[in-house]
């Protein structure tokens, strides 16, 4: 399907996004192996998240969805039962890395699935060190399906992360719980004392009272960050409320501040600071993002955030260079940076984001062709892209059903000139199903 979008006036209102689909995945699998019932409020609607629900079912485990609550009977760490066909995980990369670690440490077999875009998407970096836990795993061509033969208990593993990617941390904290011993990995060094990567896994797994120890070493002039999990830890069952997605929040964060006029107010949104690099990039742009009311929900923070287009800033005239560490806090707003590149005088450059050329799409080489198709000034490169102040034209531009683009150029659209259709824009439904109207309703 495909929708027309143009810009018909400033974004205009009050909007409170579905809940946050990392915290969501994280929610559904972490309660599953708890002991004990608890329910899940503000669970995302989107499709990802569902896919993840449907999987944890196929295992056995009791789930029973109301709207955006859903309750889960945890089956315990070492309760799940086979399933009895493939795992469908749909296009949810978080879905399947997450269950493999999970599926690890079992003492059955079982196979994790999904559509083409995710079965083209690396797996091999999570099948390696699962293996050397013990774990039987086939990624075949490195990529999906996964086919695993659990193994109770596994292997102790002392390992250092290739890349920054919570998904892969992640993956192997919850394979973590079932060894026998103490599992160490290793993050790269990074200039911060924090994590670089998203931590909700961290922050979910203290708030059902695991065990967990961090560490920030020294070395050098950098850190490096360090993650300790013992198999002898069990997640004890509490509600969670998940706060709402940031990471959709911040295309309406990103129109308003483009649009003259604009006045937006976000309400109860997640504010983790692993997540708010787009925020960040922002104010570093010269824009005033105001944050309000935040305290801490479940070990996550949430607050208001609010655009005020007539509010002082000072938009920069300079270049703006997003690279390194701040790629992993950036990697789903790549896009919406392009985009909003065509907005400052200095336009934005994108550097050490190889990694998005194996998203649900090539993101750098969507973002390129659709800004250049557009009318932007723009340049490729292999890992990042530079973009110019421009006065944007209306076009058909693809998703090449990818969520983020489908996102960012409706954005876009409101930027241009004339009337831009997005192609396969029905993609959005895996984050945000009701994206469009929420749009259509802040663009009066």
């Amino acid at each position: 399907m495909d929708r027309i979008v143009s810009k018909k006036g400033p974004l205009r209102g009050t909007v409170e996004l579905p809940g946050d689909k990392s915290v969501s995945h994280r929610a559904a699998i972490l309660l599953a192996i708890s002991e004990g019932e608890a329910e899940i409020l503000n669970y995302s609607g989107a499709g990802d998240c569902a896919s993840t629900l449907e999987c944890l079912k196929a295992l056995g485990v009791p789930i029973e969805q109301s709207g955006e609550n859903v309750a889960v009977r945890g089956r315990g760490k070492f309760g799940l039962k086979s399933p009895l066909s493939k795992l469908q995980c749909g296009n949810s990369g978080t879905t399947m890395r997450l269950l493999a670690g999970l599926l690890a440490g079992q003492r059955f077999e079982s196979v994790l699935v999904g559509d083409d875009s995710l079965s083209s998407r690396p797996m091999s970096r999570v099948a390696k060190p699962l293996r050397m836990m013990g774990a039987g795993v086939e990624a075949r061509s490195g990529t999906a399906p996964l086919e695993i033969a659990g193994v109770q208990p596994l292997k102790p593993l002392e390992y250092d992360l290739p890349i920054e990617s919570a998904q892969l941390k992640s993956c192997l904290l919850l394979a973590g719980l079932y060894s026998n011993g103490i599992s160490t990995f290793r993050m790269p060094t990074s200039g911060q004392r924090a994590p670089v990567s998203r931590d909700h896994t961290e922050r979910m797994l203290r708030f059902l009272e695991v065990g967990l120890e961090e560490e920030f070493i020294k070395k050098g002039s950098e850190y490096r960050h360090e993650l300790r999990i013992s198999g002898d830890e069990v997640p004890v069952a509490h509600d969670i409320h998940v706060p709402g997605d940031l990471s959709s929040a911040v295309y309406f964060i990103a129109g308003a501040c483009g649009i003259k006029d604009s006045e937006l107010t976000v309400k109860n949104v997640g504010l983790n600071p692993t997540r708010a690099g787009f925020l960040r990039f922002m104010r570093k742009c010269g824009f005033r993002i105001i944050e309000s009311g935040v305290s801490v929900v479940c070990g996550e923070p949430k607050g208001q955030l609010h655009v005020d287009w007539k509010a002082e800033c000072d938009v920069t005239g300079e270049r703006v260079v997003v690279k390194g560490d701040e790629i992993a806090n950036l990697i789903d707003e790549v896009p919406l940076i392009g985009v909003m590149g065509t907005r400052l005088p200095g336009g934005v450059e994108v550097r050490d984001a190889s990694e998005l050329r194996v998203k649900e799409s090539d993101r750098i080489s969507v973002t390129v062709e659709n800004l250049r198709l557009m009318g932007a000034d723009i340049e490729e490169f292999q890992d990042g892209f530079r973009v110019g102040m421009s006065e944007l034209q209306g076009a058909d531009v693809d998703s090449n059903g990818d969520h983020r683009i489908a996102m960012a150029f409706s954005i876009a659209a409101l930027f241009a000139t004339g009337e831009t259709r997005i192609i396969n824009s029905d993609c959005v439904a895996v984050s945000y199903p009701a994206f469009f109207k929420t749009l259509e309703d802040l663009n009066r």
